[in-house]
């Protein structure tokens, strides 16, 4: 195989999924505007020629490097790594990486599915028939009027296609009319959803719905384990919730690394400028000076200035459109409160873990004072049996005296006072610990 690669016909994705997991990491996958994909097998020097990216913003889409979840715009391409969507977005193509990731095989079918101009193309030819139906009515209105139109009509969904209706009355007032594909300020109607974006949606939904999904799993495995460790404490359950803590906190930081993002983006209106690649293809494309005025009426020379002016006018009106990025903004707090809202989730599962910690915990404390106690008991009680012990002790010295003959007797008064006077002492113990507290009621 030649440096620059094999490209593989189009495959049928039932039999994608099908394909043995053992893909090498330079397999990508490439699709076009009509959601027409493309299998490659390439290394980051073709890519890097293909789509003009430098080597450190490939480097964030290689899965041998840990990088965090991270959204670049650059002059051409969107640079996108969203945990295991890899992929680089450009204002026509995308290119995903690892497309037989059983992950990233569910939204290769939605690229395919969301960029595939199905209804879009014969919907878009009915509204230029409409607009062109609708424009030749105001020409014709405008030579009863005297005035003199010029309209340039540029198809809604083919930039290539332009069509110039004129109508030469007496030229009292001169109105310039576009319907343009990209985004003119003067443009007064609704235009179709950028590529990047589509793609960069596609991006967004999935990831989001995949941590959801993977919150949702962790929330039913969760909480009935936890209920069950706060009935029975055992070494089987402590080590299950323990581990289900530890996945969860392994999901926190990576939902947490999605949002910064977003919350990062969402900060930077600049940032969210440079993901406007359609805009900036449109914006380098209109002519700026005088000599890109249209040539169509060389010998007029007053209209020919008015289109120039009109040119120039719509090119600052769309240099000064690069800051407004309302459509994105959108776009983007969409999901952000999506993946805001499943960080919450994380959040109160976690609350949650917490206080059943403390409740055990609280348990614990109390098992510990019910040891406590019964340690209390036992050590009283065995200084009242020492405290027997000695009397004994005490008699069963071999020592001689007289009081002992005849009196057989004693031994019997000996022990039972004894222990009456050990009770005592046990009974005097426990009800002064009682009374300081020491025992609960």
């Amino acid at each position: 195989m030649g440096r620059d690669g094999v490209v593989v016909p189009v495959v049928d994705h039932d039999q994608l999924c099908l394909k043995k997991k053992t893909a090498v990491s330079r397999s990508w996958i490439l699709l076009d505007h009509n959601g027409q994909s493309k299998l490659l097998d390439v290394d980051k020097y073709v890519v890097m020629r293909r789509f003009q990216i430098h080597a450190r913003d490939l480097r964030i889409l290689d899965p041998m490097f840990s990088y965090p979840s991270t959204i670049l715009g650059r002059e051409k391409v969107i640079v996108l790594n969203l945990e295991h969507i890899k992929a680089i977005i450009t204002a026509e193509e995308v290119l995903l990486r690892d497309p037989m990731d059983d992950n990233v095989i569910p939204i290769v079918e939605q690229l395919q599915r969301r960029l595939a101009p199905d209804n879009l193309i014969t919907e878009g030819q009915e509204e230029d028939e409409e607009e062109h139906s609708r424009v030749r009515n105001d020409v014709d209105n405008g030579e009863q009027n005297g005035k003199c139109h010029i309209y340039i009509f540029f198809s809604y969904h083919c930039q290539e296609n332009l069509h110039v209706i004129v109508t030469m009355g007496n030229c009292v007032e001169l109105e310039m009319i576009f319907w343009a594909f990209g985004c003119l300020s003067l443009c007064n109607v609704d235009v179709e959803f950028p590529f990047e974006f589509r793609a960069l949606e596609v991006a967004l939904e999935a990831i989001c719905s995949y941590l959801d999904a993977r919150t949702r799993e962790l929330e039913t495995d969760a909480y009935p384990a936890l209920e069950e460790l706060i009935s029975k404490i055992s070494c089987r359950n402590l080590d299950r919730v323990r581990k289900l803590k530890s996945a969860m906190t392994r999901l926190t930081n990576r939902v947490q690394k999605v949002r910064d993002e977003l919350e990062q983006l969402l900060d930077d209106d600049d940032d969210m400028a440079d993901l406007y690649l359609s805009r900036k293809l449109t914006v380098a494309s209109l002519p700026v000076s005088g000599s890109g005025a249209p040539d169509w009426f060389p010998n007029s020379p007053t209209i020919g200035s008015k289109i120039s002016r009109a040119s120039r006018a719509s090119a600052a009106a769309a240099t000064q459109e690069d800051n407004d990025v309302e459509e994105l903004e959108m776009l983007l707090e969409a999901y952000y409160t999506q993946i805001d809202g499943t960080l919450n989730k994380l959040i109160t599962l976690r609350e949650y873990v917490d206080d059943t910690e403390d409740y055990i915990n609280l348990q614990l404390d109390k098992h510990r004072n019910h040891l406590i106690q019964l340690e209390l008991i036992l050590s009283s009680g065995t200084v009242c049996v020492n405290v027997y012990s000695l009397v004994t002790a005490i008699f069963g010295m071999n020592i001689p005296y007289t009081w002992t003959q005849n009196h057989g007797y004693v031994f019997k008064w000996v022990v039972i006072i004894s222990g009456v006077v050990s009770a005592l002492f046990f009974s005097t113990i426990i009800l002064y610990a009682r009374r300081r507290g020491l025992f609960g009621s």
